[in-house]
């Protein structure tokens, strides 16, 4: 289905609405319990003002970065999100074929519906994978093996994920996988032939990487109660170590929120990690991302690369985030609503328009190569300004 004009990500997400089943949908576009950090992570991205500059010469910009020491056109990463081949047929596929066209990574989750042998052999440039350590050590080793044997460039460990957050919307959708017809989404599903003829008949309907593992809770009828019997409260600093002791390239550490944490992971010897709240979706009251942001970077900042996640869905929101000291971002919901809007030309849109934006907003804060970016780049507030408690500072 061919994709009406579109001018921004919120474009995207309208669409994707549209587009696919609301279980779905609001799988990606919801967070935890109240979804106060949830909110949060957007509002103090909001919150923070750019600094306008003018006549400077910007008439030669430089977007162009580098990420784990590889070059990208940009410093932006598709995040791993899971169920991602349920938003699109072959949805995994076709993100890292749009990453690898515009020449930034490509995070395939655990959870992903495409397997790890799917996309590579689907692209020619070496992908990231993200890894779930779950009960059984065996079958977090032998994910780890598949990720070598397809040669992924980097592992990315998800750190905040031993216990699921409740996600309210995805048990009052009933939220399965494979997706389940039923007298309550038939009709949702039936005003969504497209989606329908494309997923629900194509052969990719469950969790590629998880096939075999899978079997045993098959009559288990939600995402949520599924994970809540495989993911494993045990995990410890230890764990970190023994995943180190078995991937023998690049490895980030994904969900550092925490002064102290951030300086144990450092120790671990992490190449990067990921400042992120999981996008609002697990300890809901925690603070968002960008508050945190500022005071990891100081920390540790100097010892590790430090990446950022959490409410990014424009180029300005890029932008930011670099100046509050992150090297790198990565999106999530904005990729899947392109996904979901469009398919692979839907997911070429979604980074044609965050480019597009943030050349933009470099150019009229008198930016000329995102390598420099420092915090200048942002307004700084006046003394009387106030401070949101956990947020960053706004006018008064």
């Amino acid at each position: 289905m061919p994709m009406p004009p579109v001018t921004n990500v919120e474009d995207l997400r309208l669409l994707a609405k549209r587009r696919i089943p609301r279980a779905i949908f609001e799988y990606a576009d919801r967070g935890s319990y109240d979804e106060n950090t949830f909110r949060a992570n957007r509002e103090d991205l909001h919150a923070l003002k750019l600094r306008q500059r003018v006549m400077i010469d910007v008439s030669d910009r430089q977007l162009g970065s580098t990420m784990l020491g590889e070059p990208v056109s940009m410093p932006v990463a598709i995040a791993p999100t899971g169920l991602t081949g349920l938003f699109h047929a072959d949805g995994e596929i076709l993100g890292a074929r749009a990453a690898q066209r515009f020449g930034i990574p490509f995070c395939l989750s655990t959870m992903s519906i495409c397997s790890i042998e799917d996309v590579a052999a689907a692209v020619s440039k070496p992908f990231w994978f993200q890894l779930y350590v779950m009960r059984d050590r065996g079958f977090a080793k032998s994910l780890v093996e598949r990720a070598i044997a397809a040669k992924c460039s980097a592992l990315v460990l998800t750190l905040d994920l031993q216990i699921q957050g409740q996600r309210h919307r995805d048990i009052k959708n009933g939220l399965a996988v494979p997706p389940k017809l039923t007298l309550a989404n038939a009709l949702d599903i039936a005003t969504k032939p497209a989606w329908a003829l494309k997923v629900l008949r194509g052969k990719r309907k469950s969790f590629g990487n998880l096939a075999e593992f899978v079997q045993g809770g098959r009559n288990i009828t939600t995402l949520s109660q599924w994970i809540a019997g495989q993911f494993d409260p045990s995990l410890s600093w230890k764990d970190v170590a023994w995943i180190r002791s078995l991937w023998p390239g690049k490895l980030i550490l994904k969900g550092i929120l925490d002064i102290e944490d951030a300086r144990i992971a450092a120790d671990c010897g992490a190449d990067a990690m990921v400042v992120s709240n999981h996008g609002g979706r697990q300890l809901d009251g925690a603070p968002s991302s960008i508050s945190v942001l500022p005071s990891i970077v100081e920390a540790v900042g100097d010892r590790t690369e430090i990446l950022f996640d959490g409410g990014i869905r424009s180029g300005q929101d890029v932008l930011k985030a670099l100046a509050m000291g992150a090297h790198g971002t990565m999106i999530g919901k904005a990729w899947l609503y392109g996904l979901a809007a469009g398919g692979e030309a839907g997911v070429t849109r979604a980074l044609e328009i965050i480019r597009k934006e943030l050349d933009v907003s470099m150019a009229l804060t008198g930016t000329r190569d995102l390598c420099e970016v420092t915090p200048a780049v942002l307004h700084k507030p006046k003394s009387d300004d106030v401070v949101r408690p956990g947020g960053p500072r706004l006018a008064a």
